[in-house]
């Protein structure tokens, strides 16, 4: 179980485990298996753990079957060394019986448990100061602490990360164990900044994707657009859904942006996502079309508030929020239709997707990159950043017209026997 920059030594006694110099960062373990101390042999695997901190712990390292493990035995001084010594032969001895002294050993106290640690990192660090935290905490509730967390933070090695990415990336893909790996990642970094004892047991190369590989090109064709549009009609979804997802595509939105639309937001044809909602943190003004404003709809029945969520499965006092479930109805539905056709299933593809394929849809109608930017809600860096405060809404109002435009195009295409404008004008051009 020996890393890179694990040494060995020869001799053990209080004066060497002193002595023992701080690596420059992270942790090095010295071993002194054979060393002799008062007549007391150190077993195999028994070692000294020293982190860039400068604190020393005695452990000892074994093997059951093709498992290896790390039992911590404590922390020196407090532990001398002949006495950590001892209870080292003492669990060589356990080991060598088959037992295993970490499954029964006394589960950790809570503040030592990775879910505590997880909590722990929610409450002082990500509510706070990210914009992702409820994507953050969703991922730690539901992926990483029924798989680890009751796991303690000095017995939970690499191979029990091992596994979880394993099962993260085969039941929702690679990319979504990335961004687990991550997320954990961060965790465990920021909690060994208050933790001089505690090593992360994160190292580089446990990604299961190469950053070109994570970064999504998927846009959707204009017979997929078709068929997701038919198919959200007939899809075992909420009723608000199928609205929710044409104006994804509409209004060039994220997910959470268009399902977290309130009506008190809403003012004629603009609609304000506020800054401290929006990526940017600066509140972004989109033109509603008439398309996008025909989603809209109504004031919920018996709503009795002034002001309601646009997209509710619960009366306008909720924002929609059931999306993996929903998109799978929808992924079903799709692929029934298919079947029934078939032909091949339907390429993987999410709602954000939408938002880019958007993007792609106004180069075609012809936007400028600028304004089709500023539709998107980019920022333009630079000099024009600091200077240009020109809200552009004229030019977002026709950008986000001929994106309309364009997918009622796409939705209701000419019969193959009529050319379009440009069609016919690129056929005379010589």
């Amino acid at each position: 179980m020996r890393t890179q920059g694990e040494i060995e030594l020869a001799s053990l006694t209080e004066k060497t485990v002193r002595e023992l110099p701080a690596p420059e960062r992270g942790n090095k373990v010295h071993y002194f298996a054979g060393a002799v101390l008062q007549g007391a042999k150190a077993p195999r695997g028994l070692g000294v753990r020293v982190t860039a901190a400068g604190a020393k712990s005695f452990v000892l390292n074994y093997r059951i079957g093709r498992r290896e493990f790390r039992y911590t035995i404590g922390q020196w001084p407090d532990w001398s060394v002949l006495k950590a010594v001892k209870e080292a032969r003492e669990l060589r001895q356990r080991v060598d019986r088959g037992e295993n002294p970490l499954a029964d050993r006394a589960p950790p106290a809570a503040t030592d448990t990775v879910a505590e640690m997880l909590d722990e990192f929610l409450k002082r660090h990500v509510r706070d100061n990210l914009r992702s935290a409820s994507y953050t905490e969703r991922t730690i509730e539901r992926l990483i602490k029924p798989r680890i967390g009751k796991l303690g933070i000095y017995e939970f090695r690499r191979l029990d990360v091992v596994r979880m990415l394993d099962e993260i990336a085969d039941e929702r893909g690679p990319v979504m164990a990335d961004r687990t790996l991550a997320i954990l990642r961060k965790a465990c970094n920021w909690h060994a900044t208050r933790d001089e004892e505690f090593d992360p047991p994160i190292v580089k190369g446990m990604a299961r994707t190469k950053p070109k590989e994570r970064k999504r090109k998927r846009n959707l064709a204009d017979s997929e657009i078709r068929e997701v549009w038919a198919s959200l009609e007939s899809a075992d979804v909420p009723a608000c859904y199928p609205a929710y997802v044409k104006s994804l595509l509409l209004t060039a939105t994220r997910r959470s942006e268009a399902a977290k639309m309130n009506t008190i937001e809403i003012e004629g044809d603009l609609w304000t996502v506020p800054g401290e909602r929006y990526k940017t943190k600066l509140d972004h003004v989109i033109p509603l079309t008439a398309q996008a404003r025909a989603l809209i709809g109504s004031k919920p029945e018996g709503f009795k508030g002034n002001s309601w969520f646009v997209f509710s499965s619960t009366g306008g006092g909720k924002p929609f929020s059931g999306f993996s479930k929903a998109k799978k109805a929808l992924d079903a539905e799709i692929a029934a239709r298919r079947a029934a056709d078939n032909r091949e299933p339907m390429p993987r593809w999410t709602l954000h997707d939408l938002r880019r394929t958007a993007r792609s849809l106004m180069s075609r109608a012809k936007v400028s990159a600028d304004h089709a930017e500023r539709v998107l809600g980019h920022v333009i860096g630079g000099v024009r950043e600091t200077y240009d405060r020109h809200e552009y809404l004229e030019e977002k109002r026709e950008a986000l017209a001929k994106l309309a435009a364009m997918i009622d195009r796409i939705l209701n295409p000419a019969p193959s026997n009529v050319a379009t404008l440009d069609e016919h004008r690129a056929a005379r051009r010589p």
